[in-house]
């Protein structure tokens, strides 16, 4: 009775109780795909949890020490205090390796799940009116994670960072007519740049893009709510205008509860389980030992085979260099494949002519050009993403780096063209397949009505119903 007078006092005051009743009774669709966005949710929760503990501990600073740790192999190694405070973060601090290589598995489950949930969305339809702005928002929270991403393991200045800045820097360079102030301004100096470098990219990964996919999922969360989750059809009962599921409370909100521990359980099992990035093994950043193996985090890897798979060539003006080689793999290729991505809710209504609302979700088969254009997409960035490890390849099979390259330059047109022309014909065969289903229980449901309308008929007149025919021997 004590807590009821408070919860009254409490509405009385603020006339919270609809809406928190509301709340209460939202609908979630009841398919486990739907839950592909609350993993990146948990995902992102743990990441930030970790990355306080390992903010603790992290000195931002490329000013030079010597090491006289715990780790034997490093003793007396000249390194940056960036890189001294990863390695004690490593064997010092209690739980430091736990939360360090937690905080990078949780950086690449969050990606992860992102694409998968965004796969999900493409492939049902679910970008379609009036969930454009929620799709556009996602593409926003997947492209800032990279980036935050990239910062975070760039600014530990081991060899795997001091590569892939060495990358950053030239990418940027590329950029016509303000590459290179661009450069020298982010960077301070030409690279590797100056001290305040080290500061921008901490700032950025600790504050600036945490804060912004902070923002952005909190942007997307109210878009979902606003407009709702789409169903699929698999009753009767649910249509375009009436959505069935399971309410916030009881029944989603112990799942959710349920699905945030076992995403921190697991990842804090493969923190404390399997080894990732270990940077002592890579050593500090030095250009003369950059053929190590180190390799940078998986979603970068599509970049770096852009770049890989771009021949090389200039676009000059005389003796001015306008547009450099690096351009065309590492900024217009990841310009090219997000503007598709956003492009896509207006130029499917475009071509398919459908400006209704939708909420309900599509099979893969219901939309045959959608979908082969969907894997077909997935192919070609999924193509140039496995180029991105052909040094690997060199390495590990001794198979010639350059027949590689070019054979993946052919394959990256060819194979998307004729997965297109193959998934089109499966999804319109199971289309027929559908029909003739339909056909079918449709025929046998009228040939059940006409034989009960036939004995009916018989029974009126005081005749014998018909009898079904007696089963063979």
């Amino acid at each position: 009775m004590r807590l009821q007078r408070v919860v009254s006092a409490i509405d009385e005051r603020s006339g919270a109780s609809p809406l928190f009743v509301k709340a209460l009774r939202y609908l979630f669709p009841d398919h486990w795909s739907f839950l592909l966005g609350e993993v990146a949710l948990y995902a992102f929760m743990v990441l930030v949890g970790t990355g306080i503990y390992l903010t603790l501990f992290f000195e931002p600073s490329l000013g030079q020490t010597t090491y006289h740790g715990t780790y034997a192999p490093l003793q007396g190694a000249h390194m940056s205090e960036a890189y001294k405070s990863a390695i004690d973060i490593s064997f010092r601090y209690k739980a430091g390796l736990l939360m360090r290589q937690t905080h990078h598995w949780a950086a690449d489950v969050f990606v992860a799940a992102i694409v998968v949930h965004l796969m999900r969305v493409f492939f049902t339809g679910a970008f379609r009116k009036p969930r454009e702005l929620t799709w556009v928002v996602g593409l926003a929270i997947l492209f800032s994670a990279l980036l935050e991403g990239y910062l975070g393991y760039s600014m530990v200045d081991d060899l795997l960072s001091g590569m892939g800045l060495a990358i950053g820097y030239g990418v940027a360079l590329s950029l016509p007519v303000i590459g290179g102030n661009l450069g020298v301004g982010l960077w301070g100096s030409p690279f590797p740049g100056d001290h305040a470098f080290e500061s921008r990219m901490y700032i950025g990964h600790v504050l600036i893009f945490p804060v912004l996919i902070g923002l952005l999922i909190g942007l997307h969360l109210t878009l979902v709510a606003a407009r709702h989750h789409t169903q699929f059809a698999k009753r009767p009962r649910q249509t375009n205008r009436r959505l069935v599921g399971v309410p916030a409370f009881p029944g989603q909100a112990p799942r959710s509860l349920a699905l945030l521990l076992a995403v921190a359980a697991v990842l804090f099992a493969l923190g404390g389980l399997v080894q990732i990035n270990p940077i002592w093994q890579w050593g500090p950043y030095e250009t003369s030992l950059g053929t190590n193996g180190a390799q940078p985090d998986w979603y970068l890897g599509w970049l770096i085979g852009a770049l890989r798979l771009m021949p090389g060539f200039d676009v000059t003006i005389g003796d001015y260099t306008l547009i450099p080689n690096p351009f065309w793999g590492g900024v217009l290729f990841p310009i090219v494949v997000l503007g598709v991505l956003v492009a896509v809710p207006w130029a499917e209504r475009r071509l398919t002519g459908d400006r209704g609302v939708h909420n309900l979700a599509d099979r893969p088969r219901d939309a045959p050009r959608r979908t082969a254009f969907g894997v077909a997409f997935l192919t070609w960035v999924g193509l140039i993403f496995f180029a991105g490890s052909a040094d690997r390849l060199y390495v590990f099979l001794g198979v010639s780096y350059e027949s590689m390259i070019w054979i993946y330059r052919a394959v990256t047109v060819a194979v998307p063209i004729g997965l297109f022309l193959v998934v089109l014909a499966v999804c319109r065969q199971l289309q027929e397949g559908d029909r003739q289903q339909a056909d079918r229980e449709r025929a046998e449901r009228e040939a059940e009505d006409a034989e009960r309308e036939a004995g009916r008929g018989l029974q009126l007149d005081g005749g014998e119903p018909p009898r079904a025919p007696a089963a063979g021997p």
